[in-house]
């Protein structure tokens, strides 16, 4: 019962303080509903990013690989520090002096309609098939485990984690179709708040226990038992290994960071330079502190049940939670892992409702749509999507590798061939949109021919930093063909301040030695 009690509490809180923030806003217009009115502070901003990037895809998944393979995963963690400053630096001021909305209007501005097109139906599909389905599963996996559905309403397991999918489906759904942007945005920093206490909690309530009532002893007995678990540099037949950082996860970490509409549309809508910079470097930061959460709880977790999971993995972080909560904490913990859940749910969502209103329907459908017609047109979109993911959500299960790793390997068929153009687009001003769209199909082909199709003995990271390169002989090779026909300019639209925020230097440089340091100590 203390457990169901916390959980309404931390859940009803989140739902009143969103509703309170919006209680006078108009969510009506484009900007008030796509764009929280670019109003956005730093702080919403960074704990926006990091809960749409933080979901349970991470706590179970991320841990799971870490109770299987180690340290060796944090790669994907503290590398995206080093794209977040490369975000605020070079990305974030040209998005915003062009007063964008969405990813794919850059595109259509900088090559022409067909590509942003292309763009914003590969994002579509690449959401409803990956990304939706993989966190609402992990999600009601760990539902399931904290409350046992499956026993309360005595049915079979899987009938439990179908319930719970659809639970969790419905109640993301509304926050995103009827909040916009804004109610995300705030949802997401309390659930933000929220998961840094409960995350935190779980290993140094472990640690205490391992370490009897000492969380250093604690720590120290984790690392005899096994201290191959806490090397960061993964061997080359590792499920990373440490060439990937130099090949094909720099150019994802990129995409994801600073063109990756579910996570750069916060910072689109800040209220100024100023804020969307603090917002991109307070996320580098939450990052190098997010392993504590995702990937130390895994290899605790290997403390105290050896290889018992090791065929099933994605259990291990229930498990844990089980182990060395207390009861009333359950309940607000499984609060939070509701929070993840619909945070990266309900931003995806409401992505997509951006994404398909400006780019699709209002250029192709109703080119004469007013804002009214074209949030509705948004909503029944992302209630569309919502209904496919939750019905495609039980189809991945089984993941030979865990759910996290197949996530990025799905993740690869679309981010690589859009980062290719998107990176040529602003830094290659002689690319023409000929080149850029046979490069999107070239990219495409290649990658899943190679990884899915006639599967080829390379690590799929490796694959993406090879299509990365095929991508740029492409689009060199058809634009000297087919060249541009005029060099594009981004113009300023005066929209917002453009100054810098005075800390971006330094902080940035913390980052960079930071990342540096984190390999330097735990390299082995």
């Amino acid at each position: 019962m203390q457990t169901v009690l916390s959980f309404i509490a931390f859940t009803g809180f989140v739902a009143f303080y969103s509703w309170y923030k919006l209680r006078n806003d108009t969510l009506t217009s484009r900007e008030g509903y796509f764009l929280g009115g670019r109003s956005l502070t730093g702080i919403v901003i960074a704990g926006s990013m990091l809960l749409t990037n933080i979901s349970t895809e991470h706590l179970i998944g991320m841990n799971g690989s870490s109770y299987r393979n180690g340290f060796i995963i944090i790669a994907w963690e503290v590398t995206s520090a080093l794209a977040l400053v490369v975000a605020a630096w070079y990305f974030i001021p040209t998005y915003l002096r062009m007063g964008l909305t969405t990813i794919p209007q850059y595109l259509e501005e900088r090559f022409d309609g067909t590509t942003r097109t292309l763009v914003a139906l590969f994002l579509l599909v690449s959401f409803v098939v990956t990304l939706l389905p993989i966190v609402l599963f992990t999600g009601a996996i760990n539902l399931e485990s904290i409350f046992n559905v499956s026993e309360v309403l005595q049915v079979s397991k899987t009938q439990g984690l179908w319930i719970t999918v659809i639970g969790i489906g419905a109640i993301g759904s509304t926050y995103a179709i009827f909040g916009g942007l804004k109610a995300v945005a705030h949802s997401d920093m309390i659930n933000g708040i929220g998961l840094f206490i409960g995350g935190l909690a779980v290993p140094l309530l472990a640690l205490l226990d391992i370490g009897d009532g000492n969380a250093l002893t604690g720590l120290t007995r984790v690392f005899e038992n096994s201290p191959e678990k806490f090397n960061v540099i993964g061997a080359k037949d590792s499920v990373l290994p440490f060439g990937t950082l130099f090949t094909g996860l720099v150019i994802n970490q990129l995409y994801f960071w600073g063109m990756n509409q579910t996570i750069i549309q916060r910072a689109l809508g800040a209220k100024s330079l100023v804020e969307a910079q603090k917002g991109l470097l307070y996320t580098g930061i939450l990052k190098i502190l997010v392993p504590f959460i995702i990937i130390l709880p895994g290899v605790i977790g290997y403390f105290y049940f050896g290889d018992a999971f090791y065929d099933q993995q994605d259990m291990i972080y229930p498990e844990l939670i089980k182990k060395v909560l207390p009861l009333s904490f359950v309940g607000f913990f499984a609060a939070v892992v509701m929070g993840a859940v619909l945070s990266t749910f309900n931003s995806v969502l409401n992505s997509t409702a951006t994404i398909f209103s400006e780019g699709i329907y209002k250029r192709l459908i109703n080119k004469s749509a007013t804002d009214l017609q074209m949030v509705r047109a948004g909503k029944l979109t992302s209630l569309l999507l919502a209904i496919v993911a939750i019905l495609s959500a039980p189809l991945v299960a089984g993941a030979p590798d865990g759910l996290y790793q197949l996530l990025q390997q799905l993740n690869g068929i679309f981010f690589i061939p859009i980062a290719s153009i998107m990176l040529a687009g602003l830094f290659l001003p002689k690319i023409s949109a000929t080149a850029a769209k046979t490069a999107l199909i070239v990219g495409l082909v290649f990658y899943i021919t190679t990884t899915f199709i006639m599967p080829v003995d390379i690590h799929f990271v490796h694959i993406w930093g090879i299509e990365f390169i095929l991508n740029m002989v492409v689009m060199f090779a058809v634009s000297y063909i087919y060249p541009v026909k005029k060099v594009f300019n981004a113009k300023d639209r005066g929209l917002l301040k453009l100054e810098h925020w005075r800390y971006t230097r330094p902080l940035s440089i913390a980052l960079v030695i930071a990342i540096l340091a984190i390999y330097i100590w735990l390299g082995q």
